[in-house]
This record gives C-alpha cells, sequence and structure tokens, in this order.
C-alpha cells in the first residue's frame, strides 16, 4: 500500500520538484506573543475541564463530555472532535492553568443563573478559557447543551485562527509564490509539505510522510452560475479535476470523491461566501482513500471559483489533528478582490 502511494506522488517521472468561522485578516496576521505570560502546555484540539470530581460525574460534566467527544465528521473512523482531561478544581494551579484549551464548571449558590464568560491569554499563550458559572449542576447542564454549537465554535475557530496565524509567518514560500504567479491569490501552506506538481490552473502540493502524507491542492475553474457552489456539481467538477491532475499508478485508476460521504455548507472567510466541503476521497480501481476538506470561494476580479483542498492518505493512523492542520491552511487564502479591499 506505502510503495502504490510513493509511486503515485512520484509518477510521470519529473511532475514533481522539491521545493463561520476563523477570525478576520487582520488579527489572523498578528502574531500572538507575550513577554508577560509563559507558551501555554497540550496540543491543538486538546481541552481540559476544570470541575469537581462530583460535577465531572454528573450531569454538568456529561454534559461537556457528549460535546467533547462528538465524532468529527468527515473522517473513515469516528474520532472525537476534541481530546479531553480532568482536573479537580483543588488541582487547578500554577501548571495546570497553563493549558491552552481550558472549560472551567463553577457550581455555588452565589450564581442565580447559568452565565458563560470567555477569556484569551490569562495564563499562557495562546490559550482560550471558557467558564461556566451556574446555581446548580442541572443548570450548568441545560446551559452547556443549549449552547453546543456556540462551545463547539470557539473552541474550533480558536484553533484555526492560531495555526493559519503561524502560516503567516512560516510557511512554503515557493509553492505561495507559484499560487500567486498562477491564480493572483495569496495562498499559505505548512513549510513541509515541500513536493510541487503544476498543471493547467492546478498546484499540488505533498510532504515527504511513509505512513501518512498530507496534500493541498488549489485550482480555479470558470465562473459560470452559483450552482457551481452546490453539493452536486462540486463534487462532478472535482472528480473531472482530479482525474485530469492526479491519476493513478496504473491506467484505469484516479482519485475520485466517494459521493455517499461528503457535506458541504455554507461559511464565512474574510467577511466572503465560501462553501466548505468534507468528506471521503477513494482512488478509483485501488484500495486507497482518506478524508478531505476544501474550500469554493469566487474570485470576483476574474470571474473565477478558486477552490482549495486539503487531503490525507494515512492508513491504520488516526487523522483528525493531520486533517485540521490542513482545514487551517484554507483559511489564509486571499482572492485578488480582497487584497484590493485591504489596500482601501
Amino acid at each position: 500500500m506505502r510503495l502504490k502511494l510513493i509511486a503515485l506522488l512520484l509518477i510521470s517521472s519529473c511532475i514533481f520538484t522539491a521545493c463561520d468561522e476563523a477570525g478576520t485578516k487582520e488579527k489572523r496576521h498578528r502574531r500572538k506573543a507575550s513577554l508577560l505570560t509563559p507558551a501555554s502546555s497540550g496540543n491543538p484540539y486538546e481541552v481540559m475541564v476544570v470541575a469537581d470530581d462530583s460535577v465531572w460525574t454528573g450531569y454538568a460534566g456529561r454534559a461537556i463530555q457528549t460535546i467533547l467527544d462528538k465524532p468529527m465528521r468527515g473522517l473513515p473512523q469516528d474520532e472525537p472532535q476534541f481530546h479531553k482531561s480532568h482536573v479537580e478544581v483543588a488541582h487547578y494551579d500554577r501548571i495546570t492553568n497553563l493549558f491552552r484549551n481550558i472549560f472551567r464548571i463553577n457550581i455555588g449558590k452565589e450564581f442565580t443563573v447559568a452565565k458563560m464568560k470567555v477569556e484569551k491569554d490569562v495564563h499562557s499563550t495562546p490559550q482560550m478559557i471558557i467558564t461556566v458559572n451556574a446555581p446548580s449542576q442541572f443548570d450548568a447542564s441545560i446551559y452547556i447543551t443549549e449552547h453546543t454549537k456556540e462551545i463547539e465554535g470557539l473552541f474550533t475557530s480558536e484553533e484555526i485562527n492560531r495555526t493559519a496565524n503561524d502560516l503567516y509567518f512560516e510557511h512554503n514560500i515557493k509553492f505561495a509564490k507559484a499560487v500567486k504567479e498562477m491564480f493572483d491569490c495569496e495562498f499559505y501552506i505548512p513549510a513541509d509539505i515541500k513536493k510541487m506538481k503544476t498543471g493547467e490552473n492546478f498546484i499540488w502540493a505533498s510532504n515527504d510522510g511513509i505512513s501518512s502524507i498530507q496534500n493541498i491542492c488549489i485550482y480555479s475553474l470558470p465562473y459560470v452560475s452559483e450552482k457551481m457552489l452546490t453539493q452536486r456539481p462540486y463534487i462532478a467538477l472535482r472528480d473531472t479535476v482530479m482525474k485530469h491532475n492526479i491519476p493513478g499508478e496504473k491506467p484505469g485508476m484516479w482519485m475520485q470523491t466517494n459521493p455517499e460521504f461528503v457535506w458541504t455548507k455554507n461559511i464565512t472567510v474574510n467577511g466572503q461566501y465560501a462553501m466548505e466541503a468534507r468528506g471521503l476521497w477513494e482512488m478509483r480501481n485501488d484500495a486507497m482513500g482518506g478524508p478531505f476538506v476544501s474550500h469554493s470561494r469566487i474570485d470576483t476580479k476574474n470571474n473565477k471559483v478558486i477552490v482549495v483542498e486539503g487531503f490525507v492518505y494515512a492508513p491504520e493512523k488516526m487523522k483528525r489533528s493531520m486533517i485540521r492542520r490542513l482545514e487551517a491552511a484554507l483559511y489564509t487564502l486571499e482572492t485578488p478582490k480582497e487584497e484590493e479591499n485591504g489596500q482601501n
């Protein structure tokens, strides 16, 4: 399997050469740094819950665990959207309070109604602390459940912002230059994703992974109709582009979309409309596949649809963190129209 993938990535001899949601562009361009707070601990998409044992095992604790344990959509196997840990309030100290993502639950008679507070970079950088204060566990559990999407969105968008922000300062420069020349766009990807193939209105970059391979591509299509940014036409167009640009090891093999496992939704990136798609890809007539996530954007200046996509091949490995890393890169795309607006 691994040899097949290596052959796929090196096909046609020298086609490779070495080389609703996220925050505003202004926010993401700013490097987070502080002389007053140390670096945070923990990994991306890890959340530490601070609560007494009785709360952790009770109504309120089960409510937040349900959110954190919810399977992430678009992966070939169930993986929770967040990794969770728990610490008692008595053990929340100068070491544990450095964690990057913290969810606190405080129960007390001094609270008349359940409320939520969001703080950033309090004890470390980067850091987000969400605190729910409530008069009872029941009130806390109801509040957490009713604000599920908000809590999910806060932690997810914060992690996306962190990764996207870092990419503005450390990225694959050769890829960014090629994107600028071909599409007149700004687009930044991780520096370790450095093998590159170019085609007609198409660029594909991949890392040097052996057991797991991370890929990012960008391509453009003439804008014909708003229906291009709906699910069925998107899948048809994606399959056409991938068949032409990502063939398999043998004739009759190429990348295609698994139409039974695709989810799309409308989001906002840099204040402009985008269609997010996530799901599963597969290699036609071969036993290869994995998850992908993409953004379709409209380049109004050149009357084109710009698509940026990340996809992963990592058999027998957990893929959430890999696809999330690629997803964050998609938010760095800036179309020519956005660049002009930024200069006004």
